[in-house]
């Protein structure tokens, strides 16, 4: 009979948690842009360059290069599927790009060439999927575009849902992170980022991240991107300039380097503990609660864990026997 010892081997007391609190694993693209095993939605305008700025971003990832003015702090394995290109027109394009990067990408970028007429909202076609990402090894998977791989009603907010719940099947069970190339409504504000998304309100319940690509006024191939991020601080807009020859984004020659992030603050009061995770639902893990209250408050990672530390050995928060932190129960 087992030891009982060795079955709670993966108990931890309250004390030994916040002595050693978990560190999750870094963004896959800072600042922010990918959280590991997050989801990023691309959006814009149709032809505005979606499939060619994440091509992009597949290659730097699978390279370990810093492109597109964000930073890729290491190489990652990437499976791309995309729907819409014949896969040697698919693969003339990833050529063209590869010529300015080399063979650093060959390796690490795996191309699924049966993804076409297979349906995330189907078990078959999620099991196809999936089993590919497994195969691939994949830290990163690319899906372009969200709506060649399912048959629900976008203007449904529940058939929306069920198609995002299979989004989440797939993040879990392969462990990557998705990046996702889905359609904007016909008409959108400017200010508008993730509410532009069709579907965007069950949408909303499941990304990380939102990129809304435009078209700004100019006579060169520019994109604007814009930001709307979950967790992470806040981004100001950039402007990424087509080189038509390599087919690669890249800030424009002279453009002014991103706005730095605001001062980290040095204490986070218990009360705004208490609201970060109340906009959580009042229930969250350890880094989600972090990460909220990094995006609340603008303070440091090390502050968010000091805070989160502090209020526990206050008694404002209680984990509970899942590792989710909530608020103490109020008898009424």
């Amino acid at each position: 009979m087992p030891d009982p010892r060795e079955r709670a081997s993966h108990l931890l007391s309250l004390g030994q948690l916040l002595a050693q609190p978990p560190t999750p694993a870094p963004s896959l693209v800072e600042p922010g842009l990918l959280p590991a095993q997050g989801i990023l939605f691309v959006g814009g305008e149709p032809k505005v360059g979606k499939s060619l700025l994440v091509a992009n971003l597949a290659l730097a990832l699978a390279a370990g290069e810093d492109r597109l003015g964000f930073s890729i702090p290491a190489p990652r394995r990437v499976l791309f599927c995309q729907f819409e290109l014949p896969l040697m027109s698919f693969a003339t394009r990833l050529q063209l790009m590869r010529t300015s990067l080399g063979t650093a990408a060959d390796r690490r970028l795996l191309i699924d060439t049966r993804a076409a007429g297979h349906l995330l909202t189907a078990p078959q076609g999620l099991g196809h999927f999936l089993t590919a990402a497994q195969a691939a090894a994949a830290e990163v998977v690319v899906l372009d575009p969200l709506y060649s791989a399912h048959d629900q009603d976008e203007n449904d907010t529940r058939a929306m849902a069920a198609l995002c719940q299979a989004l989440l099947r797939l993040r879990d069970a392969s462990r990557a992170a998705l990046v996702v190339i889905h359609h904007c409504r016909k008409a959108f504000r400017r200010e508008e980022i993730g509410s532009a998304f069709r579907g965007s309100s069950a949408l909303h319940a499941v990304g990380d991240t939102y990129l809304l690509l435009t078209r700004p006024s100019s006579p060169q191939p520019t994109l604007e991107l814009r930001f709307q991020f979950r967790y992470a601080a806040p981004q100001p807009p950039r402007v990424l300039q087509l080189d038509p020859q390599s087919l690669w984004f890249s800030p424009p020659p002279g453009a002014a380097p991103a706005s730095p992030s605001p001062p980290s603050r040095h204490k986070v009061a218990p009360n705004e503990v208490k609201q970060a995770l109340a906009r959580r639902g009042g229930s969250s893990r350890y880094s989600q609660l972090r990460q909220q209250i990094i995006a609340q408050t603008g303070c440091s990672k090390r502050t968010a864990q000091q805070a989160i530390r502090s209020a526990s050995a206050q008694g404002i928060l209680v984990r509970q026997d899942d590792g989710q932190y909530s608020l103490p129960f109020s008898p009424s």
